[in-house]
């Protein structure tokens, strides 16, 4: 078994404390399926939408498969298929404002596609042999990339301006650090798990950064030298929250072991967020990540319990569904 495959199951099978459901259970919002996956071991982790068509992108965390769904569909197509430019897994995604899909690759780093032509534009490593899981992506508003490595405690940073030079010189880029969080996060043992989703505040001001086994958010600034400091959160906490989404004020998490959803809201500072709502349901199945479609949230069921990372049971029909109410 590989490091990173170990560092993986590792992560997702972390014993957490319940999470509580704020509300009645006839206020549970309701699960269904949004559309199918094709193939019997897929074990999805990430997923992109594209704002201008309505497109949607999911990647295949066993295979490092991606497909597209398109609005109205009921079973996704291979957009790229398993193995494509030696990539082993497919994890954290975005579509960026220029209609470039963002790919990370755990074991490596990320790669970026045109989405109209499918074809390679760059990819950027994380240079060296030392460990590292290069998990989620996240945009900001002028098109840089900032990228959680879950190992190493950083975030990396990539701009438009490297994408344009490194696909002029070959399309190959390296990964650096550009934000350090191992000093500011709890103490774990070398290696383990921490940071994993990541959003950005609408007028790139600071990043959202969430570490999934403190149980805590972190807010990065992107505009001033002020330190990165730990979000004050009312009412709960970000234990084994996977994916985020942030639109306005309003901050969803993933949390995948619980099979729950959770619903925030931040301040116009990012310094605090009271939670609002959740959402436990186990036809989540084991939740990696979500993102908004209009008046519902598309979110990834994994079903890592299933055969794959958490290695138990024999999975059924690999899906992203749908969830609205939250």
């Amino acid at each position: 078994m590989s490091t990173t495959r170990t560092l993986a199951i590792a992560a997702v099978a972390l014993a957490a404390t319940a999470i509580t459901a704020c509300g009645s259970p006839d206020d549970a919002a309701p699960v269904s399926t949004a559309y199918e996956l094709p193939g019997d071991r897929v074990y999805p982790e990430g997923i992109a939408r594209d704002a201008r068509t309505g497109d949607t992108y999911v990647g295949s965390y066993s295979t490092g498969t991606i497909y597209r769904a398109t609005p109205g569909d009921e079973r996704a197509e291979v957009f790229l298929p398993e193995g494509a430019d030696g990539r082993k897994t497919a994890n954290g995604m975005k579509v960026d404002g220029a209609g470039r899909l963002w790919v990370t690759d755990s074991t490596a780093g990320v790669a970026v596609y045109d989405t109209a032509t499918r074809a390679l534009i760059a990819r950027f490593d994380v240079p060296g042999a030392d460990p590292r899981f290069v998990n989620d992506v996240v945009i900001a508003p002028d098109g840089t990339a900032y990228l959680t490595d879950s190992v190493r405690a950083v975030v990396y940073r990539v701009t438009p301006d490297q994408v344009t030079t490194t696909a002029a010189q070959g399309g190959r880029g390296e990964l650096t650090p550009r934000f350090e969080l191992a000093g500011v996060i709890e103490p774990r043992e070398q290696g383990s798990f921490n940071l994993n989703g990541l959003v950005v505040d609408a007028s790139g001001r600071y990043l959202l950064v969430v570490d999934m086994v403190g149980g805590d958010l972190y807010r990065v600034d992107l505009t001033a030298a002020a330190p990165i400091r730990k979000v004050d959160l009312r009412g709960g906490d970000m234990t084994n929250a996977d994916g985020l989404d942030l639109r306005g004020d309003t901050l969803w998490a993933a949390h995948n072991r619980t099979n729950t959803l959770s619903r925030w809201t931040v301040t116009d500072d990012g310094a605090a967020a009271r939670l609002d709502e959740q959402l436990t349901d186990e036809s989540l199945s084991i939740p990696t990540t979500l993102v908004r479609d209009d008046e519902r949230m598309l979110v990834v069921a994994s079903q890592f319990d299933k055969g794959g990372p958490m290695a138990a049971g024999t999975p059924g029909v690999f899906r992203v569904v749908a969830v609205t109410g939250i």
